[in-house]
């Protein structure tokens, strides 16, 4: 008997993009990050790559990417963000596929997964097949090989679901043990009810399917892996090994240990999660306690010797099969008592996608013979929109005479499709209100189905949606249903290209954008004609633009004036129709206007030449992220002012508030105020320049001395990059003991203003320093060199502050 363990990572975060911008815009909730995506890659994902190795003496011995360790899948819309916004990270999760494939008998461990994340016992057939498919295109495009198993989003699982991924050449899945039904002995037997006990979860199981095909199902262990998500397991990495170790039985035969959790189990929802995994596996493995291994390389060793049979429309966290994704259950993660919203919310969802399903297959049919072939087929284009390969996508699905409203038309429907699946990802339903920003993120996905299908067929299904939604009540009084919830949150976030042309022209006051093309999210725009003129603090500009979405290729024009009064204050209008001669002789009278200072008249002509389709303009319509930027910028002169007044108030009462600080006595709030933005700022800069550090001990001896709350959130991210930047200067010069002396000052001073950062990326950057240069320097230091000596101790105090062994 062999003994074996694998732990399986399930890493997904469902899809965030605004559906019209196709790029995750800002979430507040998220702070001080960008976005969740980002927050949990800072978290999990990328600490994963590199996971430290702790020693006895709390230092770091080693690091380690624990994807090649351990099995993993991830959504692909989340590896989508990844590579575009984390391209480091992604290539390190693609790059432990790889090793692990040359430690697992050729086996990698990365396994594919039903592509978004939807409940696919709820979907239709036709979902179930395009999510199999989609999702095994993407693992090929992303690992460059086919998978051997597949993720079902929440194990929710049926028989037709099992055949869609056998149809595939999947060879295997992982279940909870609850959702097994019975086994017996393959080839025959008396089948054994799983209520009735005795289902060994050591080893595979093959099921066999209704079509004649079969698959390969894991279960794995649900005690563990419970205690590893919802427990203390993760507090210590030895410890988490016995547990793991503790699944072994005295049977005969080669075992496998499994345990399958959230992979933001490990750093994001239990902080250093990824050290305590990175350590089990060490334990395990240093120790020769068990053999490491992935599904694939033991079901090729341990071939399955039972059968079983599935429990129906059953999942990993609802004990009541799949009601959570439709019911109120009972299943929660909060404090709302009711969960009656799912219900409306589903049947919402399922009237809009076999609407959008039937409108998709009448229109389509006009073009091809092979409707769903060709939303298969679909998923090339969704991973290059390049216009080589959308052109080859057109290539091979339909024939050459197409024109080119037609192809809009046909991108269009097949958006609609992606964006009917989207909007059934499992999260809209999972969590404990219908307000919760995931729910509102599938109801945006379905207003972008609800647009589409309206500009392809005329149909508007929107109010229609809405009268189910309305039966949608949150738990929150003030917000409502629904319905409300989507007037409120979702309306406002619609795009149509005279939008997307309005961003450009309120964007362009700023940056003077001229020429192009310009690329706004994934639209295009080219100004056909542009003029900006500044007058005193007022600017005005003038342009008819082409704005051409780079997804479904359809295209508009507008004719456009925006005027800027100083601060946040934009008076404007926008047409969708207007003569050369027209646009130019109201172009002539604005200039005019704006270059004899009247500002009222400029007012006025945009109203009258460019108010009459009644789109008004103002830096609301600016896209969020654009918005945050521009009022940065409105306000850098008045924060300018302000900075400069508390700087003459410190720097005025410096001396006497040092005095009173050595009195034991309290200093007045408004110069502790004046302190702190002084402090704050000032060492920001100081850590921004590449000057010496002496600036910024001078600035952090100032606020020990005063005790001044500053804003170490501000400063810590700041000091957190210019440590990195000074650490990826020595790696090209590890030699530099003046960089060296300088970064250990730079260090010290920061860790007595207690920033907390997290030095993750600069250990990364030290410790391979370490490893390439210090055997090599010891040997120099050993042969009588000073400056190796010097090294030496230098690299040890970096070492230390950096908690690295050396």
């Amino acid at each position: 008997m062999e003994r074996f363990v694998c732990i399986h990572g399930h890493f997904y975060q469902p899809p965030r993009e605004n559906p019209w911008l196709e790029e995750v815009e800002a979430q507040e909730s998220a702070h001080p990050y960008h976005d969740w995506n980002q927050r949990v890659t800072a978290e999990c994902y990328a600490p994963n790559t590199a996971s430290r190795i702790i020693g006895p003496d709390r230092r770091i011995v080693n690091i380690v990417n624990n994807y090649s360790m351990i099995s993993f899948n991830f959504g692909p819309t989340l590896l989508s963000w990844m590579e575009r916004n984390a391209q480091e990270t992604y290539e390190a999760i693609l790059e432990a596929d790889t090793r692990s494939g040359k430690e697992f008998s050729g086996h990698g461990s990365a396994i594919a997964q039903a592509y978004s994340h939807m409940i696919m016992p709820l979907t239709s057939q036709k979902d179930k097949v395009t999510q199999v498919r989609w999702g095994v295109a993407d693992f090929k495009a992303r690992f460059r090989r086919a998978p051997e198993g597949m993720w079902l989003p929440e194990t929710a699982v049926d028989t037709p679901t099992l055949e869609a991924l056998a149809q595939e050449g999947i060879k295997f899945t992982i279940l909870a043990p609850h959702q097994a039904k019975r086994f017996r002995r393959a080839g025959g037997g008396e089948w054994r009810e799983v209520r009735n006990g005795g289902l060994y979860i050591n080893r595979p199981y093959l099921c066999r399917l209704p079509s004649g095909k079969t698959i390969s199902i894991f279960f794995y262990n649900e005690a563990i892996s419970k205690e590893v998500a919802f427990g203390g397991l993760l507090s210590d990495g030895e410890a988490f090994a016995k547990r793991i170790l503790s699944g072994f039985t005295a049977d005969s035969g080669n075992q496998l240990v499994s345990v399958a959790t959230d992979g933001e189990t490990y750093g994001h929802h239990h902080k250093f999660g990824e050290m305590a995994l990175s350590y089990c596996l060490h334990y395990i493995k240093a120790n020769n306690l068990a053999r490491l291994t992935n599904f694939g390389e033991f079901l090729e060793m341990s071939p399955p010797q039972d059968e079983v049979e599935i429990a129906e429309r059953t999942s990993w966290s609802c004990e009541h099969g799949i009601e959570r994704w439709m019911d109120d259950c009972g299943c929660k993660t909060g404090v709302c008592p009711l969960q009656k919203w799912r219900r409306p919310l589903r049947e919402a969802m399922d009237w809009l996608r076999d609407n959008a399903a039937v409108a998709y297959e009448s229109e389509m049919r006009k073009h091809s013979e092979s409707p769903w072939d060709v939303r298969d087929d679909y998923i090339a284009v969704v991973l290059d929109r390049s216009p080589e390969n959308v052109e080859l996508f057109f290539k091979r699905n339909f024939k050459a005479d197409l024109s080119k409203q037609d192809r809009a038309k046909i991108l269009k429907l097949l958006e609609m499709q992606r964006h009917s699946m989207l909007m059934q990802t499992s999260c809209g339903w999972f969590f404990d209100d219908v307000s919760r920003i995931e729910t509102v993120q599938i109801m945006k996905h379905a207003a972008r189905v609800i647009q589409l299908l309206r500009e392809v067929t005329g149909r508007d299904l929107e109010q229609g949606y809405l009268e189910r939604l309305r039966a949608a009540k949150s738990n929150y009084s003030a917000l409502g249903d629904g319905a409300k919830i989507y007037e409120a949150y979702v309306m406002p976030s619609k795009v149509e290209l005279p939008r997307v042309g309005i961003h450009h022209a309120i964007s362009s006051i700023f940056n003077g954008e001229k020429g192009g093309p310009h690329r706004v999210y994934c639209y295009i725009v080219e100004d056909k004609a542009y003029e900006r003129q500044k007058v005193g603090k007022n600017a005005l500009v003038t342009g008819n633009s082409r704005v051409t979405s780079a997804i479904t290729l359809e295209e508009d024009e507008i004719w456009y004036a925006a005027l800027w009064l100083g601060d946040h204050n934009i008076f404007g209008g926008v047409r969708r129709q207007m003569g050369d001669e027209e646009f130019s002789d109201a172009q002539r009278a604005l200039h005019a206007a704006i270059q004899a200072g009247d500002v009222q008249k400029t007012m006025s002509l945009i109203e009258l030449d460019f108010g009459k389709e009644g789109c008004a303009c103002s830096l609301s319509d600016l896209f969020k992220d654009r918005q945050i930027e521009v009022l940065g910028r409105i306000l850098e002169t008045s924060v300018g002012r302000a900075r400069a007044h508390f700087q003459q108030v410190y720097e005025d009462n410096l001396a006497v508030m040092t005095f009173m600080k050595g009195l034991s006595l309290k200093v007045p709030i408004a110069l502790r105020a004046a302190a702190e933005v002084v402090l704050t700022y000032n060492m920001v800069e100081a850590l921004r320049g590449e000057s010496d550090p002496g600036a910024f001990e001078r600035l952090a001896d100032n606020a020990m001395s005063l005790q001044i709350e500053l804003d170490k959130g501000l400063i810590g991210l700041e000091a957190k990059s210019r440590v990195e930047r000074e650490l990826g200067l020595l790696a090209e010069n590890p030699e530099d003991l003046g960089r060296m002396e300088r970064l250990e000052r730079l260090l010290r001073s920061a860790e007595r203003l207690q920033l907390g950062i997290n030095y993750w990326l600069a250990q990364n950057i030290l410790f391979q320093i370490i490893s390439k240069w210090q055997g090599y320097m010891k040997a120099r230091e050993a042969s009588g060199d000073p400056g190796a000596a010097r090294w030496i101790e230098k690299i040890r105090s970096l070492a230390e502050l950096l908690g690295i062994k050396a």
